[in-house]
């Protein structure tokens, strides 16, 4: 694909984050699933293969600094990003978010002739972000609550520790059933996709997907090239009334 048929859109650190996450998640569920089910024979089968308790248990740990270093990393870089001034706050829900989520909810039942137009980043993208944002924090700290019990009880009320307990094996699975589901189907099953999205390990979007997908962001990449250069096949998506309206009111915020 010729650099004119297609755009950065992730970064080689974007694109490393999401590998070692994805490596880290996949490994974290291998060996937390069957110390959450130790008592099934899958889960016993598992822990035996993995090299018994104690290999799964520092497997599961190890995997889990490597998620907190993860999540420290991306957030003081993207903090300290934000106060310099040197990315905008694309993943920040706004307004036109949940008029999009509206949107788009009339159109899948007919209601509107059309989809809304996102800008970078659509809603459902950002709701994924923050939950994995939020659920990777939650992890982290109520990882390390259970991994030093005794530490945790000497700063923090008894109770903390069944609660870590309870909000870590859940979130765990929540978070399992949110990349199965959600995730999954997003990257991989999608018709508009299928069999892969592989642009978050190519870095690159074709530029008929940006247009379809992210018509905002298309306009805004493309108003310096030609016109020749900035053309692409397909119509664009549909504007009705109610879109126009809605960029118009963002563009204010």
């Amino acid at each position: 694909m010729s650099q004119r048929e297609s755009f950065v859109r992730f970064n080689v650190r974007q694109r490393l984050e999401h590998v070692v996450m994805m490596i880290a998640f996949i490994a974290l569920v291998v060996t937390g699933l069957p110390q959450k089910y130790a008592e099934a024979a899958w889960a016993q089968w598992a822990v035996q293969h993995l090299g018994g308790i104690d290999m799964t248990r520092a497997i599961h740990r190890a995997f889990g600094l490597v998620l907190a270093f993860v999540a420290l990393e991306h957030l003081s870089l993207m903090i300290g990003a934000l106060l310099r001034g040197r990315v905008r706050a694309v993943m920040l829900p706004t307004r036109k978010d949940f008029r999009d989520a509206i949107h788009n909810l009339k159109y899948c039942l007919g209601i509107v002739p059309g989809p809304p137009q996102f800008d970078r980043f659509d809603y459902k993208q950002k709701w994924e972000y923050w939950g994995l944002l939020f659920g990777g924090v939650m992890m982290v700290f109520t990882g390390f609550v259970l991994w030093f019990p005794t530490t945790a009880a000497r700063f923090l009320p008894g109770v903390v520790i069944p609660t870590a307990k309870v909000l870590h094996t859940n979130e765990a699975m929540l978070a399992m059933l949110a990349i199965v589901v959600w995730h999954i189907y997003g990257a991989h099953l999608s018709p508009e996709v299928f069999p892969a999205d592989t642009s978050i390990f190519t870095g690159r979007i074709s530029r008929a997907r940006l247009r379809h997908e992210h018509y905002l962001e298309y306009l805004r990449v493309t108003q310096d090239e030609p016109p020749e250069a900035a053309a692409a096949p397909g119509p664009p998506p549909a504007t009705t009334a109610e879109g126009a309206a809605s960029e118009r009111d963002e563009a204010r915020t």
